[in-house]
């Protein structure tokens, strides 16, 4: 029984943290979070983007399976924000697709701040995806715009498929509103044609064994829209699709200054 409790540990070590919300165990002070989450929007202001797909590192790396290192991603759109005090200042906000701490098989749209983004990370680190201006534009259009909670799909799983229905992570949410910006659609069949025949998803290197396990033993782990090898999407899958099919898009780092 140590044994399997082990391997279920393990599992969950490797899987967990793939959108559930901050505020876990804190890794960094909070001056250093807040000054590092400034550093992040200083860089974005700097190169204009009003719209960048963002990723955090919920988990230490050696945790992780191969192919994956940053566990959250999601979309910071600039603009007017207001302070407690009621002053309207310029920044970036933060559109999130998080898991539920209390029911782990369901998510929500949350939109928050980035020092709220880094908040319990592992590792301060960033990584950052600016989308050529014309993909800025309809993005802003598309997440201001009913469509981004019309493809919200609230069955949360941790692997979700990109290329099936029926469960979505915060990665998977991400695809399918870029690819609502990029073709101008609201129909999630339209996306998901689109993805399967043009995006390459991460293959899932965790042992069908510990797969069986986590599907068994945790409702945000399952199975049911996996119907061959368990395949997911990454921050590192969005931006290899984008860096090949939209032009003027970049991918970047960013680490604490010294």
């Amino acid at each position: 029984m140590r044994y399997l409790s082990g391997i279920i540990a393990l599992f969950f070590c490797l899987t967990a943290g793939a959108g559930s919300m901050a505020g876990g165990e804190a890794y960094f002070p909070p001056e250093q979070i807040i000054r590092f989450a400034k550093q992040v929007e200083r860089v974005l202001a700097a190169k204009g983007a009003r719209v960048a797909i963002v990723a955090r590192a919920g988990r230490p790396a050696a945790e992780l399976p191969d192919g994956m290192h940053f566990t959250h991603v999601s979309f910071l759109l600039y603009s007017q924000i207001t302070t407690a005090d009621g002053r309207k200042l310029p920044g970036y906000a933060v559109y999130n697709e998080y898991q539920s701490n209390e029911h782990p098989d369901t998510s929500t749209l949350v939109q928050d701040f980035p020092v709220d983004f880094f908040a319990g990370v592992a590792e301060l680190e960033a990584g950052v995806i600016i989308p050529s201006p014309r993909l800025q534009m309809r993005l802003l259009d598309t997440i201001t715009s009913p469509v981004y909670r019309q493809l919200h799909d609230p069955h949360y799983s941790a692997i979700a498929n990109p290329y099936t229905l029926g469960r979505q992570n915060c990665t998977e949410h991400t695809l399918d509103v870029i690819n609502a910006a990029i073709y101008q659609t609201g129909d999630i069949k339209r996306i998901k044609a689109a993805e399967k025949a043009y995006f390459v998803a991460q293959p899932v290197n965790v042992s069908g064994f510990k797969l069986m396990l986590g599907a068994m033993f945790s409702s945000e782990i399952t199975l049911s829209d996996q119907p061959g090898s368990p395949v997911t999407a990454t921050f590192e899958t969005i931006a290899q699709y984008l860096q090949k099919y939209d032009e003027g898009s970049e991918m970047f780092i960013i680490t604490p200054e010294r």
